[in-house]
């Protein structure tokens, strides 16, 4: 048995010198040590000895089992730091390289220009209000004045959910009105901005999905003059003390007096052709509608519980993408939302 324990010993050594791999050792140690390997098996063939030999040869089985194990562990150390080596000369990283360029993003055009009319805004003193965009009739007409038959509620221009009309995308940010006065007392100072919903063939200056900004102040002596007031300011802020504006009397159910009020057209500059040829982007008339306003109808004050002896007040909507055109100069209103990286760059 002893000249068996010696040549385990030497058979394990042999075997650890060509063993490179961590799969190597668990199989030789499976072989050697495992419960079916070779000094447990000849550990088993210990009661065939005399009771004098077995002390002897337990301690020389024991010494074996003991050397096998160290080797095993002094094997696996040295081939853990080769693997360890290895993989930091692989994952070398010379920090002395410059490193790759990152591209940074940036706000769409749209939001850069709604951020600044925001801050002018907010900067005169209205709060910013937000609400669905799937709105009740009762919200979006209705309550605005809008009597049934209106050319506005015809199913060619509104996406209705319901056979009675009821439920609709909203086609105007202006129930906000309507939800803003009905649970708040005057003073009301408010902007409303948010996407609607219009079926309007896609062009150079519409599309069935738009964003507008809605504006309302109500208070006690709120006149026209305030209106015209708080919109020059913003379109002199927005393009420039040179931008030059005109206000048209005009009929919306919801305010009276009421009017819109147009931007000279930043491509032809108000004359309606370009090269020679009719202006693509006003479609020659040299102006470019921007928002219609007015001062708030009576009959929308008192439905909210506000007393239009006492107050009065005036409410304005403008389509964010016409004056995102005007102010980032852009042609064609379809370029905002076709997200082509080229065009996006450019601002």
């Amino acid at each position: 048995m002893k000249e068996q324990l010696n040549e385990i010993r030497q058979k394990a050594i042999s075997r650890l010198e060509n063993s490179d791999t961590l799969a190597a050792l668990e199989e030789l140690r499976l072989q050697f040590l495992g419960k079916k390997g070779e000094v447990t098996a000849l550990l088993k063939q210990m009661g065939k000895l005399s009771p004098e030999e077995r002390p002897v040869m337990g301690q020389l089985a024991n010494q074996v089992r003991a050397d096998i194990e160290g080797m095993l562990a002094e094997r696996k150390q040295e081939l853990e730091a080769h693997a360890l080596d290895a993989k930091l000369k692989a994952e070398a990283l010379d920090v002395t390289i410059p490193g790759d360029e990152m591209t940074f993003g940036h706000q769409h055009p749209m939001n850069q220009v709604l951020q600044e009319i925001k801050d002018i805004f907010t900067g005169m003193g209205y709060q910013i209000v937000d609400g669905p965009e799937v709105e009740l009739a009762e919200y979006n007409f209705t309550r605005l004045n809008i009597e049934e038959g209106h050319p506005s509620r015809d199913r060619s221009d509104t996406f209705y959910f319901t056979d009675d009309d009821s439920l609709l995308l909203r086609t105007q940010t202006s129930p906000m009105q309507v939800r803003v006065m009905e649970n708040t007392k005057p003073p009301i100072c408010i902007l409303a901005p948010g996407r609607v919903y219009r079926k309007d063939e896609a062009d150079a200056t519409h599309s069935p999905m738009f964003h507008q900004i809605e504006g309302l102040v109500v208070d006690e002596g709120i006149t026209m003059g305030d209106l015209k007031g708080a919109l020059v300011t913003l379109m002199k802020r927005i393009y420039g003390e040179q931008a030059v504006m005109r206000f048209r009397p005009h009929h919306f159910p919801f305010t009276e007096p009421s009017c819109e009020m147009d931007m000279q057209c930043h491509k032809c500059h108000g004359t309606g052709e370009v090269d020679g040829q009719v202006c693509s982007t006003c479609h020659g008339e040299g102006w470019i509608e921007l928002l219609g306003a007015g001062m708030v109808h009576p009959k929308v004050l008192e439905g909210c519980g506000i007393d239009p002896k006492r107050y009065s007040g005036f409410a304005f909507g403008m389509g964010l993408e016409r004056m995102a055109m005007g102010r980032m100069k852009i042609n064609d209103l379809r370029l905002i939302f076709d997200n082509d990286i080229r065009f996006l760059n450019q601002f």
